[in-house]
């Protein structure tokens, strides 16, 4: 017989189950100062998906991010970004339902560090947990 539940295998810990609120293509506020303004979300990696189903990311999700509009040296160049902030609400393990003002991503690198000095506006909780030098950031977290 089956195993019922929602473990993850292989050893990864428990995620709550974020709705994923960004699908590919979704335009991303980039809430840190490395020069870029506005990013488009084009890869979720580790993420499997339906056929012929576009791939979703949530809260606290490394993404693939191409750089729509910010200073000419990052635009058109492709990035790795973590979401902190998405405008879909989700639940939280205690209950409660939150959901943001808009969609967010900061720029990191392939290891997690930040590419930016500082994070402009509230990072989620969920965000701050999974990525601890963006929780060094920000200077709120929700």
């Amino acid at each position: 017989m089956a195993k019922r539940g929602k473990g993850l295998g292989g050893g990864i810990t428990y995620r709550p189950g974020i709705s994923p609120g960004l699908p590919l293509g979704a335009l991303l506020k980039c809430a840190d100062n490395s020069g870029a303004k506005v990013v488009q979300l084009i890869g979720v990696p580790k993420i499997k998906s339906r056929i012929r189903r576009l791939s979703a990311a949530s809260v606290g999700d490394k993404v693939i991010v191409s750089v729509k509009e910010g200073t000419p040296e990052v635009r058109r160049q492709i990035f790795h970004a973590v979401i902190i902030r998405q405008r879909k609400p989700f639940r939280r393990l205690d209950g409660t339902w939150i959901q943001f003002e808009d969609n967010a991503a900061v720029i990191v690198t392939e290891d997690g560090e930040c590419k930016g000095t500082e994070i402009r506006g509230p990072v989620a909780k969920e965000a701050a947990e999974r990525w601890p030098k963006v929780a060094g950031l920000a200077s709120m977290v929700i």
